[in-house]
């Protein structure tokens, strides 16, 4: 087994262009990538993701994807917080014992679920 490594996107966009000049000069594919230390699947790999790219573009890449990854967090974290309002919103508690066989009754306690005003419903 190899050594497993990570490169940065410059480093890749540089090592793409030592390959090119290798195949330039006659190597094969596999015996670029091997030069270059790395299998011929990861060049493939790479070519296709990382091909004709400069390095600000690739550095602008990254940025986006944690960018990106981000706001996901961020929207999951909103979206859940929505729907737990909206619950808490529709009323008392509600509960399905198994002796009704799914049918939904009405809690006869007082239970609340740690809102403000006792659970009742409530105005932005």
């Amino acid at each position: 087994m190899g050594k497993q490594r990570r490169y940065t996107a410059e480093q890749i966009i540089n090592k793409l262009r030592e390959a090119e000049v290798l195949i330039s000069q006659g190597k094969t594919i596999g015996e670029a990538a091997r030069q270059l230390g790395v299998a011929e699947q990861t060049y493939y790999r790479w070519r296709s993701e990382y091909g004709g790219m400069k390095m600000d573009q690739a550095r602008r890449l990254k940025d986006l994807e944690k960018e990106n990854v981000r706001l996901k967090k961020a929207v999951a974290e909103l979206t859940l917080d929505k729907l737990i309002l909206k619950e808490a919103a529709e009323g008392p508690l509600r509960y399905a014992p198994a002796a009704t066989a799914g049918r939904q009754m009405e809690s006869k306690s007082n239970l609340t679920i740690g809102l403000p005003n006792g659970g009742r419903s409530f105005e932005p």
